[in-house]
């Protein structure tokens, strides 16, 4: 059957996959949003659904605080004795010498959970995987040398580490009984595998016909990405560097998947190989090509050539289309439809930043209507009431229906375009002062008018687009997104849909934008403000997101 990459849509970054039975998992970086490690499930690497996620992944259940784009980076999923294990950093500082992270193993009887608490394990740096080989247990990492004139990529190690089992004696899991990932514990010497000029990330062994694989991310996140190889017959090394790419599309800007790398190895059951790796879909722009979906995760068919994995079709450029072995019963949920509605909310494919949904979403007050509490504002790192879902196609619709009464400027409620706290759109019912006032900030006084306000996060500091009178009752709030180019609209009682401000430049909401690290992808939702108490509350109904992954869909205007 012919696999349509990418495979998971929008925000899908870092796959990890492997291959358990007659399924395939898969885990994708969260950064800052939960759930924690998004887990999905395939017969055939083709139609994935939802399994999970590691609910347990942030000791405490917070990421409160972390900066955009820092969080859980680059899970590794792997399987041993009867066990899902994942591996993972947490990093808590960005574009600093430091990256202040911490290594975590969690285990699982199934997928789906109950994941265990998770372990800290020693961590050089990010990009943890697990190598489970003949009954010990190995971490690989990214070595960061955060020294003054250090290099922040300095090589990848590996440690060997004990897992004693549970309730039994010390002495590794390999002595028989279940893990306890509890006391896991690192043993024996630090070993340098691989140390190169050139950046070297998200490691990775696959053992084949009696050589240890090590597949690295190389050249970054960005349009360098790539997918390099070394193996070698010892575990320790040294490791031989295959003289090409397994995989880039750093050298064809034509290449419809671009930034591709990160990539892992999985066999079939028929003895076929895959690879699973990033990529990024672009749109034009007049400042270059950028990417608002973020990095997604696609799937490409290999070939053994002379002892090294290539890709089927020759070449190192992902391929869009791509065979997969047919199966009988592929899985009945399949991603990439139209996301579902606030009736599902706050299950997936909704996410929250920075910590679960807690009790500032209520979905039993109002038959059919969520209510969002409102909490701190779009630029904080803290309690954001926000409930949003990836965007998975270059051309949607989004609309909902937003019932709120705010009283002062520090209230708002309504729809957002999201990427981070420095960018974004908010289409938001408000409060200002009468018409003709300045900001007085004089609520209290009892006039005033209730408004819509288009709102532009910006690195350079956000600013008003448009504001627009509203009548009492509720409001419909509508964004078209057209590749690089968004409209917001807004339609009260049995009125026509009106404009509000300009059409806006969606492709800010990238990791190509800012001048800065960034490394997630485009939301859309709702969400909810109140500065001075947290006690306003706005409902929300209708909520309806419509993609079209082909041109067929009307272009805006």
């Amino acid at each position: 059957m012919r696999v349509v990459n990418p495979v998971v849509r929008g925000f899908a970054p870092d796959p990890s996959v492997i291959r358990v039975g007659e399924w395939y998992y898969l885990a994708t970086s969260s950064f800052e949003w939960f759930p924690t490690i998004p887990l999905f499930r395939s017969r055939n690497l083709a139609d994935w659904e939802q399994a999970g996620a590691v609910d347990s992944a942030v000791p405490g259940r917070s990421l409160l605080g972390v900066p955009d784009s820092a969080g859980i980076w680059a899970p590794a999923l792997s399987h041993s004795d009867g066990l899902f294990w994942v591996v993972y950093s947490i990093v808590r500082s960005l574009g600093r010498r430091y990256f202040d992270l911490e290594t975590y193993v969690a285990t699982a009887p199934d997928v789906s959970g109950p994941w265990s608490e998770p372990a800290r394990v020693p961590g050089h740096g990010f990009d943890p995987s697990l190598l489970h080989h003949e009954g010990r247990h190995y971490l690989l990492n990214l070595q960061n040398d955060s020294r003054v004139g250090g290099r922040r990529f300095d090589g990848i190690v590996l440690t060997e580490l004990e897992v004693p089992p549970a309730g039994g004696p010390e002495g590794g899991s390999r002595d028989g009984g279940l893990p306890d990932v509890g006391r896991v514990r690192a043993v024996g010497p630090t070993h340098l595998l691989l140390q190169r000029d050139e950046l070297v990330e998200g490691p990775k062994i696959t053992v084949k016909d009696g050589w240890f694989y090590l597949l690295l991310a190389q050249g970054g996140t960005g349009v360098e990405h790539g997918v390099l190889v070394a193996r070698s017959r010892s575990l320790t090394g040294p490791y031989e560097v295959d003289d090409v790419p397994l995989l880039t599309s750093r050298d064809d800007p034509a290449v419809p998947l671009q930034k591709a790398g990160h990539g892992e190895l999985v066999q079939a059951p028929s003895g076929e190989w895959y690879l699973t790796h990033l990529a990024s879909r672009p749109v034009p722009t007049p400042d270059g090509p950028r990417n608002p979906l973020g990095r997604e995760t696609a799937v490409q068919e290999i070939v053994w050539v002379d002892g090294w994995p290539r890709l089927a079709q020759g070449g190192w450029h992902p391929q869009t289309f791509v065979t997969v072995p047919d199966v009988a019963a592929p899985p009945p949920a399949v991603l990439g439809d139209c996301p579902a509605g606030l009736d599902v909310a706050p299950a997936w494919p909704w996410s929250t930043l920075r910590e679960p949904a807690g009790d500032w979403i209520d979905t039993t007050a109002r038959p059919g209507w969520v209510r969002l509490r409102g909490r701190m504002g779009p630029e904080s790192l803290w309690q954001q009431s926000l409930l949003a879902q990836r965007l998975t196609e270059h051309r949607a619709e989004i609309e909902v229906t937003v019932e709120a009464r705010p009283t002062t400027h520090t209230e708002s409620a309504g729809l957002v375009l999201w990427y981070d706290t420095a960018s974004y759109y908010r289409l938001h019912v408000t409060w200002a002062e009468p018409a003709g006032q300045p900001q007085a900030g004089q609520q209290w006084r009892g006039s005033g008018r209730r408004v819509l306000v288009l709102e532009h996060g910006h690195p350079d500091g956000a600013r008003v687009l448009a504001t627009a009178d509203l009548a009492d009752g509720p409001v419909r709030l509508r964004a078209q997104i057209d590749g690089a180019t968004a409209r917001l609209s807004s339609v009260s009682g049995e009125g026509q849909w009106a404009q509000v401000g300009p059409d806006v430049d969606f492709s800010e909401l990238s990791d190509d934008f800012g001048g800065r690290l960034r490394f997630t992808g485009a939301f859309v939702g709702i969400s909810a403000v109140d500065l001075v108490d947290g006690a306003f509350t706005a409902d929300f109904s209708g909520w309806a997101l419509r993609v079209s992954p082909g041109q067929e869909w009307p272009a805006i205007g």
